[in-house]
Order: C-alpha cells, then sequence, then structure tokens
C-alpha cells in the first residue's frame, strides 16, 4: 500500500507540469509586444477567451497589471503583479526583443516590476485557458509562470510547493498586501497567519492548520474539480476543502479574502451580467472565534467588536467609539471622548456601560478570582486604566485599550462593561 502511495505521489508531481504546460493551446506572444495602461484594448487573451493578461484599472488613474476572468461582469482578479505599486496611465508591460525581460514601467520610464526567470531567453509569451500566464523558453519550457507567484487566490491546476504562500489583499480597493497569509510550510503543515501589517512578520500562533506535520515533500493542490488537498511523499492526501464542484459549468478561485478567511468560490458559465461568484466552502468556519494573541488587532483592528453574520465577519464599533477610518471598518474604532485620567481622586465624571455577551479575551492586565459582579465592575470604575472589565463565574478581568481581539458571543455568557463619560 505504501509503495502504491509513493507511485501515485510521484506520478501527480510529474503529471502536474506536463499537463500545464502541453495540453494547454495558446495564442504566442510575439518578442516586443507591449501594453499600454489606459488603452481598452490592452489585453493578451486566452484562446478560450476566459483569461485576460493586461492592465485592469482598480482606482482613478491606477492600474494593476493582472490576470483577470475575462468573461466575468466583475473582470475577477485571479492574479497580479504590482499590487504594492499601481501604474499609472501611460504605464507600459513589453516582452523586449530580445526576450530578456518582460518589465512594466511607469510613464516616466521608472520600472515597477519585471518578471524574475533565468534560462538562455524567452521565445515567446502566452496566456493559457488555465489562467497562468507563461514566458517560454526556445526549448518549449516554461521560464516564468504566474502559478509559481501568487498573490491572493489559486485557480485550479494551480499547486502551492513548500514555502508558497498566498497574502490577502489589504481591502477591496488596495490590493497591496494585507494582514493575513496561507503557507505552505517547509514542515508540510498548511497554515493561516495573522500579520503585523504593515510589515509581513508573523503576530503569533496560526488561526488554522491542517495539522499534518511530516517529513519529505509535499505539495497543496487545488484542482479542476474544486477539491483543494494537501499531496504527501508517502501518498497520502489530506482534504481541505472536499466540495466538489462541476468542472465544465463553473469558473473556480480559492481566494484569501482580506477578513482572513479562505474561500471556494464559483461562478457560472456562461457569465452573464447577472451572475455572481458565491461561496462553495471556507476555513476557518468562525474567524471571529479563532483569531488571538496577544498581539495585532485582529480582523476589525483595535477596539472594535468582529460579529459573524451570515457566515462573514462584521466589524462593529462599540458605544462611546467610532471607526477611525469610515472607508476601511477592518481599520479599527477610536474613543470619541478624552479617557478618564490618572490624577483624579474619585470616579465623578464616569460610568460602565453594560454591552451584551461581548468580550476582548487578550486585552486583561489585570485579573480576580472568587469576586462578585459588584466588586469586578466598581474595580473598573475606580481604576484609571480600566477601559472595559469582563466578569463571568466569579471572575474578572480589566482590560485597556488598545483592546484586541473583541468579538460577540451570545453563547458563552458573561458581562462586560465599558467605561464612558456620564454619571452613574
Amino acid at each position: 500500500m505504501v509503495m502504491i502511495r509513493l507511485i501515485i505521489f510521484m506520478l501527480i508531481m510529474i503529471m502536474l507540469p506536463i499537463i500545464s504546460a502541453n495540453s494547454q493551446s495558446h495564442q504566442n506572444i510575439t518578442l516586443g509586444s507591449v501594453l499600454t495602461a489606459g488603452d481598452e484594448n490592452a489585453t493578451w487573451i486566452s484562446p478560450s477567451g476566459e483569461f485576460a493578461f493586461g492592465f485592469r484599472q482598480v482606482k482613478v488613474n491606477g492600474y494593476l497589471l493582472a490576470v483577470v476572468f475575462a468573461k466575468t461582469s466583475q473582470r475577477t482578479i485571479a492574479w497580479s503583479a504590482n499590487g504594492d505599486h499601481v501604474a499609472e496611465i501611460g504605464s507600459k508591460v513589453q516582452l523586449s526583443e530580445d526576450g530578456s525581460q518582460l518589465v512594466l514601467t511607469g510613464p516616466n520610464g521608472r520600472r515597477i516590476w519585471a518578471a524574475n526567470f533565468s534560462g538562455s531567453g524567452v521565445a515567446h509569451g502566452a496566456m493559457l485557458d488555465t489562467g497562468n500566464f507563461v514566458l517560454v523558453g526556445k526549448d518549449s519550457k516554461f521560464l516564468w509562470q504566474s502559478f509559481n507567484e501568487p498573490t491572493d487566490t489559486l485557480l485550479p491546476e494551480q499547486v502551492l510547493n513548500q514555502n508558497g504562500s498566498l497574502f490577502s489583499s489589504l481591502n477591496e480597493t488596495d490590493h497591496s498586501r494585507g494582514q493575513f497569509k496561507l503557507i505552505m510550510q517547509a514542515d508540510n503543515n498548511l497554515v493561516l497567519y495573522t500579520l503585523n501589517y504593515p510589515f509581513e512578520d508573523i503576530n503569533g500562533p496560526a488561526y488554522w492548520a491542517s495539522n499534518t506535520v511530516s517529513k519529505g515533500i509535499s505539495q497543496a493542490i487545488f484542482n479542476e474539480s474544486g477539491y483543494f488537498f494537501v499531496v504527501y511523499q508517502n501518498g497520502t492526501i489530506n482534504n481541505v476543502f472536499s466540495q466538489a464542484v462541476n468542472s465544465s459549468k463553473f469558473y473556480k478561485r480559492l481566494t484569501l479574502d482580506i477578513d482572513g478567511v479562505l474561500r471556494l468560490y464559483v461562478h457560472p458559465k456562461p457569465a452573464s451580467t447577472d451572475d455572481f461568484w458565491s461561496v462553495h466552502g471556507f476555513i476557518p468556519p468562525n474567524i471571529c472565534e479563532v483569531v488571538g494573541g496577544n498581539r495585532g488587532g485582529g480582523v476589525c483592528g483595535y477596539n472594535s467588536v468582529c460579529t459573524l453574520v451570515d457566515h462573514r465577519p462584521e466589524c462593529r464599533c462599540p458605544d462611546g467609539y467610532s471607526f477611525w477610518d469610515t472607508r476601511n471598518k477592518m481599520a479599527g474604532c477610536k474613543p470619541d471622548f478624552t479617557r478618564q485620567g490618572c490624577n483624579r481622586n474619585s470616579t465623578g465624571g464616569f460610568k460602565l456601560v453594560e454591552l451584551n455577551s461581548t468580550e476582548w479575551p487578550d486585552s486583561e492586565y489585570e485579573y480576580y478570582g472568587s469576586v462578585s459582579e459588584d466588586m469586578c465592575s466598581e474595580s473598573c470604575l475606580k481604576d484609571c486604566f480600566c477601559d472595559a472589565a469582563f466578569f463571568r463565574n466569579g471572575e474578572c478581568w480589566k482590560n485597556s485599550i488598545p483592546l484586541r481581539h473583541g468579538r460577540f458571543n451570545p453563547v458563552r455568557g458573561g458581562k462586560t462593561w465599558m467605561k464612558l463619560p456620564g454619571n452613574k
């Protein structure tokens, strides 16, 4: 049985690149070809017309060099080259005359991005029907391919090798790297992390993991049927998503969304203006409950409350607080009052307001056991460092802003108070 699994694994590893390279018909993009941002025809199309490589406008005078689902009304982005540095109108991408580079430059000639490859030179480029944009060498092998440098999305037939990763976008309109990361670790564990934005260091423990640490080589594979699984060197297959999708009737994509949830999306074929992407599966089940730790603001940012609505996190501000960026409700909340000063000798001018089923489990600076509800609330009211308190079953936690990983959970029970200006 072990030998059979090993043979299966080796066949998968061998056949995937062969299938991608040789079974895809494509139209050659010749050396010297150029696309210009702002040109309505600035795309290179796959033979079926389902995917396009070129410029996709994302804001006023802001363009991404991207692979898009060309037949969907939203022209959904599957891959992008320059999410951290959008290009201005008049920017150009060119496959050089000598085949030495594919380079994106601004209207002033400044280099924004370039494909990194080695070899004797490119013979031509191609936009494949898989959604993979490739640079093909003179020996017909791929010198570079977008499938090897995913951004926030995997397409069917795409693979995450060891240390391969996806990064969420910052928000719906800003496609720079955001706060969440999916990585196929060298220990073969597929994990989701929060990041210390705007840097890329990890904010503590993973909030989801496949828990499949092992030795040897492994890959995470998203296949045409909509299955997402990890294949290990001994032939073992571990399913991440196992919801089958009719491969011929739907477009499919696996996207790490801006809220840190990895979702499997499907879209009907042929596409029409009335169609949209629907969710066919997702992990983790409740992002509000699993993101934690002593660093970072979590899904909704500091001082906010994460609530699951229709399987999606919704960010809210508690009484007395408001979003510090109304255009990005995941950026956290700010107090709309001057906090209690420590030069006061009394509780005058402040009161505690009760919140239902709300807690900030990673913001406590002081804990009391075997106390009453009144003792807990009075201790917070008299403490100039206390901005909120949580009481449950004789235990009391006092919290100070910034409040981390707030969440609404009517099942867990307990009582929370926020300290706000006003009389008791």
